[in-house]
Formats: structure tokens, C-alpha cells, sequence
């Protein structure tokens, strides 16, 4: 080979080594694990790692008339193994951690467990679908864990892509799983009225609620409590399902929440989903460090205290 050759040969290798280091991309092999989103791609290439549980929060049916292989479905749900409701009619609370233990082992997952989640797109009847992994997700770091990330743009895109679909379960085996509670990442309506117009509050429900032209049936009472500020968690999703770019994510959060990464924040929404999209978003997707969840969010807040309808600056 001439020495002109030998140039382009080298020229090449090293714009291959450039293009893989640049994109994170492997030629081939398993790729790290990384919390917050996976692609469908990623997932196809680990699908069978014993390390990996995929976790399909859909419905049963959903699930036995297609699934991703080796997934196993525990469905999210007003009432199911991610959520409880209370005596006093507070929907989506934090399940009792010694079911929630029982029910992880039950179907194989350890501490030690990766977990993928997988939802579907919205419908008339579960038009919050998008919110159902990154409340699972919120539940699991309550427990313990950090190693979760979500499919984006769920089951949908992973079909819609023609990538292989199953309708045969996992056979599961059983393992025993001790949650660690982490209560650091919620608060209660007397913290919330304490530090009203002291530590940031952000509504993640739609805007029209947050305004008060809309009032949904669990929170009986217009508008948003007071001093609160608006980022929508639909804001955050394509009209696919999957997320938006990292960058605009971070114009949504920084245009409402400001840029500090460390500063306590506090999110809350009707009953509890929307609010953990946005600590997803904000936490998983970007790196702020102190983001909390009113738990009983404006079904808690609306049977003691006014809200308003005037928005905050």
C-alpha cells in the first residue's frame, strides 16, 4: 500500500473511532445502562440480560395481546401494587412497603435489579398512560432503587417499529426483594403550607386547570395553590409519546424553575402522576438534586384550603 494508502486508511479508522465516541454508540456488544430514557434500540440489543427486568405497566389485557419479550406486566392503576387509597379518599399514595417488597419479589426483581418501564400511549379511557412509568419510577426510588430508566415512547413505537412482540409471559423466578425507604422525596400538606412563597412550588397539571377554567373531579376548587407556578407535564411529550429533546426539556424547566440544580423544589399536580413526570424530567432527564412531591397534591389541599386563580410571576 502506497503512502496516500495508508492516509486514507488511517483517516477513516479514526473518523469511525470519532463517530462512536462522539454518539456513545458501540459496533456491537450490550450498551450501558443508563437511568432516565432508553431507546427502543438500546432495548432490543439487552432484551435477554439477566440483569434487566422490564417492567410493562399496561393493562393485562394490553399486555397478553402483545408484549416485548422477556417483560413481565405489573399493571398501574388507581388502585394495584404502585398505589393505595387512603381511608380519607386520596388516590395514588404510596403503596405499604412490606406489599410493595412482597409483590417485587414475587416476580423476580432484587435490589440489584435493572428495571426498564413500559407504558403505552394515551386513550379516551387512560388518557394519563404517560404518566404511569414515571409515577412506578417515583415508587421504585421510594424504595430503593436507582437504577430505573423508561422506554421512550413505550410499547407503541417499539411495535410501530416492527421489533419482535410476544404474547408469551416470562417465566418467572421468584426472589426476595427488602425495600429501603426514602422518604426524602416527598412532603406533606403542612410542609407545603409552611413554606408557601418560600421554596418553589410548580403545578404540573394542564394549564387550563391551573387557571381555573377547568375543574377536575378530584380537586372541587378553581385555580392552583396560591403562589404556585405552571409546567404542564404534557409540555414534556411529543405527540408519539416520547420525550422531547433534552434541551427542550431544560428551556421548559429553567423557564418556570430557574437553573439551580440544588435548590428544593416542590412539585405537585391533581392526584399524583403528573407531578412525578415532571420530577422524572427534572431529575432523571436533567440533574436537579432536591426535587420533592406533594403526595396529596390538590385532592389533599382542596378539603382544608382555598386555591387561586391568579398566576404566580
Amino acid at each position: 500500500m502506497n503512502s496516500k494508502g495508508v492516509m486514507l486508511t488511517c483517516t477513516l479508522l479514526l473518523s469511525q473511532m470519532f463517530i462512536a465516541c462522539d454518539f456513545g454508540t458501540e459496533p456491537s456488544g450490550n450498551l450501558e445502562f443508563n437511568t432516565g430514557l432508553v431507546t427502543t434500540e438500546w432495548l432490543s440489543k439487552n432484551v435477554t440480560q439477566e440483569d434487566i427486568v422490564i417492567i410493562d405497566v399496561r393493562s393485562a389485557a394490553e399486555f397478553a395481546n402483545g408484549m416485548i419479550p422477556n417483560s413481565i406486566n405489573i399493571p398501574f392503576d388507581l388502585t394495584s401494587t404502585w398505589t393505595i387509597s387512603k381511608d380519607s379518599g386520596l388516590w395514588v399514595e404510596l403503596p405499604v412497603l412490606t406489599e410493595l417488597s412482597a409483590k417485587l419479589g414475587e416476580n423476580g426483581i432484587t435490589g440489584e435489579s435493572k428495571v426498564v418501564l413500559v407504558t403505552s400511549l394515551p386513550t379516551a379511557g387512560n388518557p394519563f398512560s404517560l404518566a404511569s412509568p414515571t409515577r412506578v419510577a417515583l415508587t421504585l426510588a421510594y424504595a430503593g432503587f436507582t437504577e430505573v430508566a423508561i422506554l421512550d415512547g413505550g410499547f407503541d413505537k417499539w411495535a410501530a417499529e416492527e421489533k419482535t412482540v410476544s404474547t408469551t409471559a416470562k417465566v418467572i423466578t421468584p426472589a426476595v426483594f427488602t425495600a429501603k425507604e426514602d422518604n426524602s422525596l416527598f412532603v406533606t400538606i403542612d410542609y407545603v403550607t409552611a413554606n408557601l412563597n418560600k421554596i418553589p412550588l410548580v403545578d404540573a397539571r394542564d394549564a387550563v386547570v391551573y387557571a381555573g377554567s377547568v375543574i377536575e373531579p378530584w380537586a372541587a376548587k378553581a385555580g392552583h395553590i396560591p403562589g404556585a407556578l405552571s409546567l404542564p407535564a404534557p409540555a414534556l411529550w411529543n405527540t408519539d409519546g416520547t420525550y422531547k429533546t433534552k434541551t427542550e426539556i431544560e428551556t421548559i424547566v429553567k423557564g418556570v424553575a430557574g437553573d439551580d440544580r440544588n435548590k428544593e423544589i416542590i412539585v405537585y399536580c391533581g392526584v399524583g402522576g403528573y407531578a412525578s413526570a415532571v420530577w422524572f424530567a427534572m431529575t432523571q432527564i436533567l440533574d436537579y438534586k432536591n426535587v420533592k412531591v406533594y403526595d396529596g397534591s390538590s385532592q389533599e389541599w382542596v378539603l382544608s384550603h382555598d386555591m387561586e386563580t391568579t398566576a404566580a410571576q
